[in-house]
């Protein structure tokens, strides 16, 4: 039997290698993948949501935070969210502002199974940055970009040509993060076109008055890339 997406995910995630040197800036990368809980919730989700062999096009965040995907491997998740889409666990019930913006959006498509089987939630560097012990972005500092960059590469090339992500579209969340993935386009030619949202954090920290109308945005641009898949 082929693969199917859930497999040749799960094999990315895990075998994806930490940084082999230390980062700069005090930086540190963890893998939630290397972890039994948020591996083992990540593989039920999979298993029930990414069971099929149909390319997904790609939601592609920053890196992922302690506190959502971090606990929970799954992007833009928390255990509230995991909690609703049928994945029970004992981790704390606190919200992350980008998960309850993301499961938003989700409900307004129809629901998890309807939209994991059209759409796949990830990011540039697929692992927990830290820095003193608080959430950190690969392009907080240029050091860490450059450090960073050739794993950036490989991830998302690995994520689209292996995991098998669509390749007429991909949508970046985040402004400053679409800066990167059009120069990570231009160099690996992976996409036709990118679309550049702004990130969920974003939005709930500084828009929260206008959620539903930005979460209606998200959703006129993925039913246009969904019809187009």
């Amino acid at each position: 039997m082929p693969l199917t997406f859930a497999d040749r995910l799960l094999h990315f995630l895990t075998s994806f290698p930490l940084p082999t040197a230390p980062l700069p800036d005090g930086a540190q990368a963890l893998s939630p993948y290397q972890q039994p809980e948020p591996l083992q919730l990540f593989t039920q989700f999979a298993r029930r949501y990414y069971a099929t062999n149909r390319p997904r096009v790609a939601l592609l965040g920053i890196n992922p935070g302690r506190l959502g995907n971090g606990r929970t491997g799954v992007a833009f998740t928390d255990p509230t969210a995991l909690a609703a889409w049928g994945i029970a666990s004992d981790l704390p019930r606190r919200r992350e502002p980008s998960s309850a913006f993301v499961q938003a959006v989700i409900e307004a498509m129809g629901g998890p199974q309807a939209f994991y089987a059209d759409f796949f939630l990830g990011s540039l560097y697929p692992l927990v940055l830290l820095k003193d012990g608080r959430n950190y972005n690969y392009y907080d500092s240029p050091t860490v970009t450059e450090a960073l960059w050739p794993a950036m590469q490989d991830s998302v090339r690995r994520q689209t040509l292996e995991v098998g992500l669509a390749r007429h579209a991909a949508v970046c969340l985040g402004r400053r993060n679409g800066q990167y993935l059009h120069r990570l386009n231009q160099e690996l030619q992976l996409f036709d076109t990118i679309h550049v949202l702004d990130h969920p954090r974003y939005l709930m920290q500084y828009k929260r008055r206008d959620l539903a109308d930005n979460v209606a945005c998200y959703v006129d641009t993925l039913q246009q890339l969904r019809s187009e898949n």
